[in-house]
């Protein structure tokens, strides 16, 4: 799932990687850059991002300002949907990761990016982790999808099949769109904090838009290092549930251990084809292989 990850947690982090978020530490510049880009993606997103993701920014607006208070984030969080915010040092270790998703706790890095970072930054900030990703911990069937994701990584693990279930995380909750509202809407996580990605992934000509399909998406590999060639679009939140919980993982892992995987850009005989890009952006710029 991550790169660059320690093999044991820092000194100061919990057995389970956690460490206090230390919220009166935070800078009034911190606060001033989370202002910032809340201002900033909450004006942009009204129309571009579904509506559950919408509803869901209200439970960042909390009693004081600037980067939200962990601890009063989850107290509102916990009576919305069981879920919590827990502070880690950075990336963690896959089967950590994973049990803080199936015991619905959310890890969040409790650092935030320098203001020459306002619209790139490769590692996930707070500002990523919890704008992007806790609005929709309030909605009741994506909070059951995300605890279902932990669950099935946590067996993923046995099968050594952790990278293709990577793919399944990256495709919908970083970078996943929906059909909503007669169009698509965005509610990944990697889209809907980024000024940019956020026009790009539903306004521009080049990448691909193709219908869901579970399988698919666990053969494609995918860029850490600009924006997405393709994107797939889920029917709705309970449908990506549906299909997570009813799929029988153990015997689609066998098929794939067997199945060439795909290129980013690659389109099927077999897609559901919404737009075929012109992957313009991606021949204009140089990037690392995909994963």
């Amino acid at each position: 799932m991550a790169e660059h990850v320690l093999d044991r947690p820092p000194e100061g982090a919990a057995a389970d990687w956690t460490i206090p978020q230390d919220w009166a530490a935070y800078s009034a510049q911190a606060h001033a850059t989370w202002d910032l880009l809340f201002r900033r993606q909450s004006a942009q997103l009204p129309g571009r991002a579904a509506e559950a993701f919408l509803r869901g920014l209200d439970v960042l607006r909390l009693s004081k300002p600037g980067i939200p208070d962990f601890e009063e984030l989850s107290d509102r969080l916990a009576k919305l949907t069981g879920w919590r915010v827990v502070a880690v040092p950075g990336l963690v270790p896959d089967a950590v990761f994973f049990d803080h998703l199936a015991n619905r706790r959310f890890v969040a890095g409790n650092f935030i990016r320098r203001p020459d970072q306002l619209d790139y930054l490769e590692e996930p900030d707070v500002f990523h982790d919890v704008f992007g990703h806790v609005p929709l911990l309030a909605d009741p069937v994506f909070a059951d999808y995300m605890q279902a994701y932990g669950e099935g990584g946590l067996r993923s693990l046995s099968f050594g099949a952790l990278h293709k279930l990577a793919r399944l995380y990256w495709y919908t909750v970083e970078f996943g769109l929906v059909r909503e509202a007669g169009g698509l809407r965005l509610f990944g996580a990697g889209i809907v904090s980024s000024h940019g990605e956020s026009r790009f992934a539903l306004e521009d000509d080049s990448p691909n838009r193709i219908g869901f399909d579970l399988e698919r998406v666990m053969r494609t590999r995918y860029r850490i290092d600009d924006y997405q060639q393709s994107y797939f679009v889920i029917d709705s939140f309970e449908d990506l549930l549906r299909q997570t919980v009813e799929t029988d993982f153990a015997p689609l892992y066998a098929r794939l251990e067997g199945a060439s995987d795909h290129d980013p850009a690659d389109l099927l005989p077999g897609d559901a084809v919404i737009t075929r890009g012109t992957q313009a952006h991606a021949r204009g710029r140089a990037g690392r292989a995909p994963l």
